[in-house]
């Protein structure tokens, strides 16, 4: 097993090889959270004793059962989407190297670290983030207008989803995991039945929410997890930004910080297209059976020794009915 000292030597060469930065790996800790990655904190102190703050990023290679053929970016595809992101004003994560087999330390990246919370409770509820919280919405709807307006031709390698393909793509891998459930089978047949009839293509970032931000007193700093982003229909984040799951118990209907009114003005004034609240609704309700889908996924996961994956993976599949239950609340609205 690796220990942390490995770790350390191997960054450093890696951190000359990629981006010709020079120096000592310092504070290094692994950092609590996330079911498919593993996050690492250091800091490279140079000769002159100053200390640029570093995350290394490593996805390891996903068990078989969670994600066969929704779409999931590498890490250098990941890394190239938060570069091109970064290029057209968009907070995104600064990549300062992409990792390959000669680093030895699977694959990964590494980027700035930024200052900020991510802990979804502790965001829409703690007075330390009152201020941020009552600009969050409007900072994000500039943000989605901006990831919208990113030019797809520039990023090959995203996979472009239909609503149609969308719902193909997550009924397909719920019935591999031999699952049934008649509220599931349910929300299938209603999201077949109210697909969207038009749409625009863009890049869409998928999991844009609460959790997935990191914010300072001063707002949304920068936006994490870009490894699901693809193209597809806009109006899909907004949908995932309003989820009840990812309000952590907030009482706005925005990430538990906001009003809609606030996201999709902003969203709008930045050039983004019209919103109809009425498909943000409707992808509202499709994230939330996509994610009952993946916790149900998550929940079976199994590793190469035919054992669950981790304690962590079936932690998440026993909250399959949660967002279920948000589904049917939401389609009585």
């Amino acid at each position: 097993m690796d220990t942390g000292h490995d770790i350390a030597g191997r960054l450093a060469q890696a951190l000359r090889r990629h981006a010709d930065l020079h120096g000592r790996i310092r504070n290094l800790r692994r950092l609590t959270g996330g079911a498919t990655k593993t996050t690492w904190s250091f800091d490279l102190e140079d000769d002159g004793d100053g200390l640029l703050p570093l995350i290394l990023q490593q996805t390891p290679a996903m068990p078989a059962q969670v994600h066969p053929s929704a779409p999931r970016l590498s890490a250098r595809e990941d890394a190239h989407l938060m570069r091109v992101a970064r290029s057209h004003g968009i907070p995104a994560p600064t990549v300062r190297a992409i990792l390959d087999e000669h680093d030895d330390l699977g694959d990964g990246y590494i980027t700035e670290r930024i200052d900020g919370e991510t802990l979804g409770r502790k965001l829409v509820s703690d007075a330390a983030f009152a201020d941020a919280r009552a600009a969050m919405a409007t900072q994000a709807g500039t943000i989605l207008a901006a990831i919208h307006a990113m030019p797809t031709e520039a990023l090959p390698f995203l996979q472009r989803l239909s609503p149609a393909d969308e719902l193909a793509v997550y009924g397909g891998l719920l019935e591999r995991t031999g699952v049934q459930h008649p509220a599931l089978e349910f929300a299938l047949q209603w999201v077949r039945r109210h697909l969207p009839g038009d749409w625009r293509d863009a890049v869409v970032h998928s999991d844009f929410r609460t959790g997935n931000l990191i914010v300072g007193s001063d707002g949304i700093r920068c936006v994490l997890d870009w490894e699901i982003a693809r193209i597809g229909d806009p109006m899909q984040d907004l949908g995932v930004l309003c989820m009840k799951t990812w309000r952590f118990g907030g009482p706005q209907e925005v990430g538990g910080f906001g009003q809609r009114e606030d996201l999709y003005a902003a969203y709008e004034r930045a050039g983004g297209a019209r919103v109809d609240p009425r498909r943000v609704r409707f992808w509202e309700a499709f994230s939330n059976l996509k994610w009952a889908i993946g916790c149900a996924r998550r929940g079976l996961a199994r590793s190469a020794d035919g054992h669950p994956a981790s304690v962590e993976l079936c932690a998440v599949g026993r909250r399959m009915e949660e967002p279920l239950w948000d589904f049917f609340e939401l389609i009585e609205d």
